[in-house]
């Protein structure tokens, strides 16, 4: 196991306290919700539904030492279908255990199989029934990617499931335990353990009517995009490979909320725009929704 030091938790702070836009002042939190997280002070139970495993891996592809580090190299993260150790009976207790002590906080990836719960089982039980038990009993349910937050592309128009998102889940369910959406098809690893960082030093963040944190989600990616000066001068792109705006190649940038072009992705090395790609609306609550929903479409806006 490796063993974080100070110089660590300092390096990894100045990047948590940074991207979700807290003042300096608040930086000693920072590190202690960190500490928390490293310290399992702050268990963090990670079930999988309907889901690729895509933001998981995407939380692994976070820079050395990261926040995936943090998390996966002490026990606060009590329990990931891919990466725990523990098996069989084993993992199962691990889960009724952290349910039992209402102590932790729930990550949920993927969407909810409402429709047909027997389509998603974990330990024989259906995973409808587990997330419902162990959102009652969490501190805050954390909806990590776009099938979790907003249904996502398991959720489309004639899907066999009937597959929801979690806060649709859990409201028809009765189930009152706060609910964050954070989208994304994958959700950037800043975003989650920002997000976890947050809650347990500073309480709930600033969220809009979807319930996503502003720090994050509060601007149109359309408008941080480093092309939008093409698109101000009504220079379009006629092919992905062209300089200038893609608007006419359907980006769906000025319908999409996040900071994806000022973030980058893979530790700051890329983003789709700057790769020559439209933004396709991964972190839209419409993202493959219908059967309308084409992902390159020009002039589709």
């Amino acid at each position: 196991m490796k063993q974080f030091t100070r110089r660590d938790f300092i390096k990894v702070g100045l990047k948590i306290t940074a991207i979700t836009g807290i003042s300096m002042s608040a930086f000693p939190k920072v590190i202690s919700a960190l500490e928390q997280l490293a310290g399992g002070n702050a268990p963090v139970l990670w079930i999988q539904a309907q889901s690729c495993s895509g933001c998981s891996i995407s939380l692994l592809n976070s820079e050395s030492p990261g926040p995936a580090e943090i998390l996966t190299s002490y026990i606060s993260l009590l329990f990931h279908q891919n990466l725990s150790t523990a098996t069989g009976e084993t993992s199962m207790d691990i889960i009724s255990r952290t349910i039992k002590s209402s102590n932790f906080l729930l990550v949920v990836e993927g969407s909810i199989p409402a429709g047909m719960p027997e389509a998603c089982v974990l330990g024989g039980e259906n995973i409808t029934d587990l997330i419902k038990r162990a959102a009652k009993s969490a501190k805050a349910v954390i909806a990590a990617g776009t099938c979790s937050a907003f249904g996502g592309i398991p959720a489309a128009e004639n899907n066999p499931t009937g597959a929801v998102s979690v806060s649709k889940f859990l409201k028809k369910e009765g189930v009152a335990t706060p609910v964050i959406n954070l989208p994304g098809c994958p959700s950037h690893p800043d975003w989650i353990i920002g997000t976890l960082v947050h809650v347990l030093k500073f309480g709930f963040p600033s969220m809009d009517k979807l319930g996503r944190p502003k720090m994050f989600y509060g601007k149109l990616v359309h408008d941080q995009c480093h092309r939008y000066p093409d698109y101000e001068r009504e220079k379009f792109a006629k092919t992905f490979s062209d300089q200038g705006c893609l608007f006419k190649l359907g980006c769906l940038g000025p319908v999409t909320y996040g900071d994806c072009t000022t973030r980058f992705w893979n530790s700051g090395t890329s983003e789709c725009i700057k790769s020559g790609a439209p933004c396709i609306g991964c972190a839209s609550e419409n993202f493959a929704k219908d059967l309308s929903f084409p992902f390159y479409t020009k002039d589709r806006i």
